[in-house]
């Protein structure tokens, strides 16, 4: 994958895949999100898995495969500035989206377990109405303890929220603070727990994702 250019912003200028319609002639725009080790290409079969051929989908690539180095429970200040730089290339992305015509309304992000962190924490900190946030195995980013105060509205965002439990990777107890502090910001936030699932996409949550897309399009 190509290296990082911008040791301060590594993030900045890595490629985005793409599939389906162009955006302006899509009924929805859907970012996804890769997880750590993983590819922008191999997401896109998730895209090929929802079967909604009129969604375009975009899939941004972190450098190296990892958008952050360290456990999206480490403090803050030790995924930096990789944190900043990937936060910063999804809303890099919805600019260009909005430039081109495409408004949050109908734009859906989807990400699993490293990317469902950064989906989670990017929506949380620009509010606004989304199309969907569908994050898989993955909750709002920072160290154990009190959540910070996200201030803003999502005003009526369909948010949903998959897990196993327990997850190697993910506490449960995370996932849950993420559903509270998103439906305090006005999020629609419907969460589901997966007993002894591994640590992977299942059946029911694509189907759940596939249902939230379509009644967006709708």
């Amino acid at each position: 994958m190509p290296a990082m250019n911008n040791p301060n912003d590594p993030h900045a200028g890595q490629p985005v895949v793409t599939a389906g319609p162009d955006p302006q002639d899509a009924a929805l725009a859907l970012l996804l999100i890769h997880g750590r080790g993983a590819t922008a290409q191999g997401m896109l079969s998730i895209y090929e898995a929802l079967g909604l051929d009129s969604i375009c989908a975009l899939a941004p690539q972190a450098a190296e495969n990892t958008w952050y180095p360290h456990s999206f429970l480490s403090p803050l200040e030790s995924n930096q500035p990789f944190l900043d730089s990937a936060l910063g290339r999804l809303d890099s992305i919805i600019n260009e989206l909005a430039a081109r015509g495409v408004q949050s309304e109908r734009i859906a992000l989807l990400g699993f377990s490293q990317g469902a962190c950064l989906a989670s924490e990017f929506v949380a900190r620009h509010p606004r109405r989304y199309a969907a946030v569908l994050a898989l195995s993955g909750g709002l980013i920072g160290p154990p303890g009190p959540l910070r105060n996200y201030p803003g509205e999502l005003a009526g965002t369909p948010v949903f929220l998959g897990s196993a439990d327990p997850d190697p990777h993910v506490p449960f107890a995370r996932v849950q603070e993420t559903q509270r502090v998103l439906n305090r910001m006005g999020g629609a936030v419907e969460i589901r727990r997966y007993p002894g699932m591994p640590h992977t996409i299942n059946d029911d949550e694509l189907d759940a994702c596939r249902k939230l897309l379509a009644a967006a399009i709708a």
